[in-house]
């Protein structure tokens, strides 16, 4: 019996995406930081070699999302675009492409309301053109949607522009998630799990950004009082007055 050899595809590693990455931007990260970026990266590439991914707005939505979330307060602050166009050059996107198809998104839930958005999720069938409903009915009527965690954060982030008191209370949130999941076909249950470790680690990183920020103060602090104290033990010598000459005096009386 013959075998059929089929060629099989050469798929990009997460070690050929995290050099791309660091070959894009060289400089060094902070270590907090570090970690945040190296997971975001290694998600965003698990999804763009997955065959059943799709990119969409409402996925570039949530990586601009969380991108920016997390980075608060990094620095210097001069890198931060750097990082955020390695990290999508890393997996073949574009930065910019990304944060276009976000504000254009945020633009547009910020003109709606939860209930009314809602209430037209329950008939995207009828639903046309390229704004955030005909790309929702579009999702919708795929026959297969690789569903991420980032997808999830891209709807958190619809609602958060709607309205920010429903991202505040588990118990609104929950009302508006479970419609949204059903008319999209989506796992509603793993949707919500995703969005409370999101919301979570956000508070975390946040806690120790505040610890980070209180040790660098703490060092700066020892640093300088290091400094005071060399200036100080270095300052009894430099003061000493210069011997005089004794003949001085002796040949002015005599003359």
């Amino acid at each position: 019996m013959n075998s059929l050899t089929l060629p099989v595809k050469d798929v990009r590693t997460v070690s050929d995406t995290k050099r791309a990455f660091y070959a894009a931007h060289p400089r060094p990260i902070n270590s907090i930081y570090r970690r945040v970026i190296e997971e975001l990266m290694v998600e965003m590439h698990l999804l763009s070699v997955n065959v059943g991914f799709q990119y969409d707005p409402l996925y570039a939505l949530g990586v601009v999302t969380v991108f920016d979330k997390f980075m608060q307060g990094y620095r210097p602050e001069r890198d931060i675009d750097s990082i955020f166009q390695a990290l999508c050059q890393s997996v073949g996107g574009d930065a910019t492409h990304y944060r276009q198809q976000a504000e254009q998104l945020r633009s547009e839930a910020s003109m709606m309301s939860p209930d009314a958005f809602v209430e037209q999720m329950t008939s995207l069938s009828v639903a046309s053109g390229e704004g955030l409903m005909g790309q929702l009915r579009a999702i919708a009527d795929r026959e297969t949607f690789k569903y991420s965690r980032l997808f999830g954060v891209g709807l958190l982030t619809i609602l958060e522009h709607m309205n920010p008191e429903v991202v505040k209370s588990n118990e609104m949130l929950e009302k508006y998630l479970k419609p949204m999941a059903d008319a999209l076909k989506l796992p509603a249950e793993k949707l919500q799990k995703d969005l409370e470790v999101y919301r979570s680690n956000l508070d975390k990183f946040a806690q120790a950004q505040v610890v980070m920020a209180d040790i660098m103060a703490a060092e700066r602090k020892r640093k300088e009082q290091r400094q005071k104290d060399r200036a100080a033990t270095a300052e009894p010598a430099d003061a000493t007055p210069a011997p005089t000459d004794p003949t001085s005096d002796s040949s002015s009386q005599s003359e």
